[in-house]
């Protein structure tokens, strides 16, 4: 839900004009998910963003296709200004098996903080239901034009 994350090196060789591979960059993430999707898991990251996109988002929109897609993900965006209407939580999420939430905590900067594990059914529940109120107005990744 970030415009902007942590300002890694990748990024910092991307933005010098290295195309780099990120399936090959970053192969544990695309043989973790491709391994899951494989057994029958469903993968759905949906980005919710600004525009016009920040550079960091371009980052990613143009890498999704060789990480995400080719991984097995299905991945949507959703315009930040059409999401004003939704409930969402605060922090980054990934939900599992509708059981269980890992937050990621991130510094104003965009450097990873940390991540918590919450099982609560109410947190997991409003979990569930923001991503699915974001998943169905979101546009597929195969559509998106960013701004």
């Amino acid at each position: 839900m970030r415009d902007a994350y942590g300002l890694d090196e990748s990024f910092h060789e991307w933005t010098t004009g290295n195309k780099f591979d990120p399936a090959q960059r970053w192969s544990w993430w695309t043989d973790l998910v491709s391994a899951s999707v494989a057994q029958g898991v469903q993968v759905h990251r949906a980005r919710i963003v600004s525009e016009p996109i920040s550079v960091y988002v371009r980052y990613e929109y143009e890498l999704t296709d060789g990480h995400n897609i080719k991984a097995g993900e299905s991945v949507r965006w959703l315009p930040r200004r059409l999401a004003s209407d939704l409930a969402l939580p605060g922090n980054d999420f990934w939900i599992f098996d509708d059981a269980s939430v890992l937050f990621n905590h991130f510094a104003g900067d965009g450097t990873m903080t940390g991540e918590e594990l919450v099982t609560d059914p109410r947190v997991v529940e409003l979990c569930t239901s923001a991503f699915a109120a974001v998943w169905a107005r979101a546009v597929p990744h195969e559509e998106y034009r960013p701004a």
